[in-house]
């Protein structure tokens, strides 16, 4: 038996063969799942499931092979309205994926999708700790404002692949340097 938490709503799931399957499945707004024979409030389970790349799931053993079910895929299918056919992502917005609960998940855009990435806390802390590091670094700043003036040199003679030859670091690199994704500090 579940134990219920104030206003939590449960919905059965509907995939891709889960009528073969002995037990049923269902996630609730609250953002838990649980597996039931008959009644969820009777018989229900509360499941656990797995953690794939930070990320909820239960993984179904189908007749067609294995199915790895996404719990904030399936909690937002369930109880968050979508705004339109081109919302095809979700994230989270306290930018914790285990707290699938609906409050937290809202339908996104690709684009919504790496601005919210980019304003995640974890992402924010990675950037600071980049920025500060000295040692293990192929690039100094004297070499970043030469490949910055480089690649603003109209008159330019090399390729992207002989600047990144020249200066030991990968094209991408290079890059990431043009847009301000690295070394954006740098003038």
């Amino acid at each position: 038996m579940i134990k219920k938490i104030p206003g939590e709503t449960w919905k059965q799931l509907q995939f891709s063969g889960h009528k073969q399957l002995r037990k049923k499945y269902a996630v609730s707004s609250a953002g838990r799942a649980a597996s039931f024979s008959a009644d969820i409030n009777e018989d229900g389970k509360i499941l656990n499931g797995s953690l794939t790349s930070g990320y909820r799931t239960l993984n179904l053993h189908l007749d067609e092979g294995n199915g790895t079910i996404y719990l904030h895929r399936e909690i937002a299918k369930l109880f968050c309205k979508k705004p339109s056919p081109k919302y095809k992502f979700v994230i989270h917005v306290n930018h914790k994926k285990e707290d699938n609960s609906f409050k937290n998940l809202k339908w996104a855009t690709l684009e919504e999708v790496g601005t919210h990435q980019q304003d995640s806390p974890q992402k924010i802390a990675y950037k600071k700790r980049q920025a500060n590091k000295t040692e293990g670094l192929k690039l100094n700043v004297v070499k970043v404002k030469a490949i910055k003036e480089a690649i603003n040199n109209p008159k330019r003679k090399l390729t992207y692949k002989q600047m990144a030859e020249k200066y030991d670091v990968s094209e991408m690199t290079l890059y990431r340097i043009k847009s301000g994704e690295n070394w954006s500090k740098v003038k």
